[in-house]
């Protein structure tokens, strides 16, 4: 398997709460900075999505803190889909300080929704292949 996608973050002092530590709902925020960013690095806009009549819809986020990040930390966020059979799939994602120090883990289950119908589409993972102009990036 190659390496997941990454995507390299620094802390920002009006991330932190009143510990001088990243507040919780921002490592979501920066999870979902890379997924993006892996979207667009395969080739997937949000209007194209649009254009094709989904959009990515996250189902469950579970995050596992490990070690506290403070203002002025680098980190990289991986991502990586993992593809199962039906209407879901999982994002494994880390977040990693440069000196290699676990902060957070991040496991999510996310679809593709159907714009019109409002309901997921089933096997996500052929819209990302006819999509992507690199569906390697996905694992496809």
């Amino acid at each position: 398997m190659s390496e997941p996608f990454s995507v390299r973050i620094t802390v920002r002092g009006y991330e932190t709460d009143v510990q001088g530590h990243l507040n919780q709902s921002v490592y979501i925020n920066y999870a979902e900075h890379a997924r993006w960013s892996l979207l667009q690095a395969a080739g997937i806009s949000q209007a194209g999505l649009a254009a094709r009549g989904v959009g990515p819809v996250a189902l469950e986020t579970t995050i596992r803190y490990r070690r506290e990040l403070l203002a002025g930390d680098e980190v990289d966020v991986t991502c990586v889909f993992e593809w199962g059979g039906g209407r879901t799939f999982r994002i494994e994602q880390t977040i990693t300080k440069t000196d290699g120090t676990v902060s957070a883990q991040l496991s999510a289950v996310g679809g593709l929704l159907d714009l019109k119908t409002r309901r997921m589409v089933a096997d996500p993972q052929d819209h990302f292949k006819e999509l992507a102009s690199d569906p390697g990036l996905f694992g496809l």
